[in-house]
């Protein structure tokens, strides 16, 4: 009876109970969308993937992608320089927690409000709503997730080198290019990954300046506010959820390889 008591209390058991709830919360939710994509089909009857093929049958959605992998492109390859830039500043200048908390900043700012406080900002100098605003309002939103993860790879990264470099005779800019650069491109790379990540998903920013475009996740919700859900739909979101699924676990993957060889 003791003994039994002993396991029912097990603070091992009850580390697992509590990950596994936790993690029920994150994902079951997320399997009703699955399910339903693949409804049956009352003409044909049993299960089918008809509704992935229909889906892309529409002119708009078709639209919707493109812009989101214009976008998301182009928010991969500007947020990591730009983090860069602001990981280097927090090293190098005398107030690095006055950067950091500025860099931060942003991701207090309710989505709505900073989406609106652009579009009005655009509108005052002159700028139309395009590719280019949804991709400036979605760096805004990335660039602080990716100094974040620029910071942490450039905190692995022994300076030593860099003084050695000098020693040597390397000037500031082809020390960091040979040297400090090649080891933390990891990172740049989970940043340019992570920022793709969060603009292709970002919907609340991007339907304030995004004038007569539309990404594929204001498609959904307008096409939610519109007609509802429908199979069609359901299919849509089982694809973005797979594919930033698929994503973050390349990210963690590539990660545990870099690890085992260090």
């Amino acid at each position: 009876m003791k003994a039994g008591l002993r396991i029912g209390c097990n603070p091992g058991w009850l580390a697992w109970c509590g990950i596994g709830l936790v993690l029920a919360l994150l994902y079951v939710p997320l399997l009703p969308p699955m399910l339903f994509s693949v409804s049956p089909d009352t003409a044909v009857g049993g299960w089918t993937l008809r509704w992935y093929s229909e889906m892309w049958k529409n002119p708009l959605l078709a639209g919707s992608v493109i812009t989101s992998i214009e976008a998301a492109l182009i928010v991969a390859v500007v947020t990591p320089v730009l983090a860069l830039g602001a990981a280097m500043a927090i090293r190098e200048l005398k107030a690095p927690r006055l950067i950091l908390l500025l860099m931060l900043l942003p991701l207090f700012v309710p989505g709505v409000s900073m989406g609106l406080a652009n579009a009005f900002f655009f509108r005052i100098i002159g700028v139309s709503p395009s590719l280019l605003t949804i991709a400036i309002v979605q760096i805004m939103w990335a660039l602080p997730f990716a100094v974040l993860v620029v910071l942490t790879a450039m905190s692995t990264f022994d300076p030593i080198y860099i003084e050695a470099a000098h020693m040597s005779g390397a000037g500031r800019w082809r020390a960091f290019r040979d040297i400090e650069l090649p080891l933390i491109r990891p990172g740049l790379s989970g940043a340019a990954t992570f920022s793709l990540i969060l603009s292709f998903n970002e919907t609340i920013r991007t339907a304030l300046v995004q004038g007569p475009l539309n990404t594929v996740q204001t498609y959904i919700w307008s096409t939610y506010k519109q007609i509802g859900l429908s199979p069609t739909l359901y299919a849509l979101m089982t694809l973005l959820i797979l594919l930033t699924l698929l994503l973050v676990g390349m990210i963690v993957v590539r990660g545990h390889i870099l690890d085992r060889r260090r």
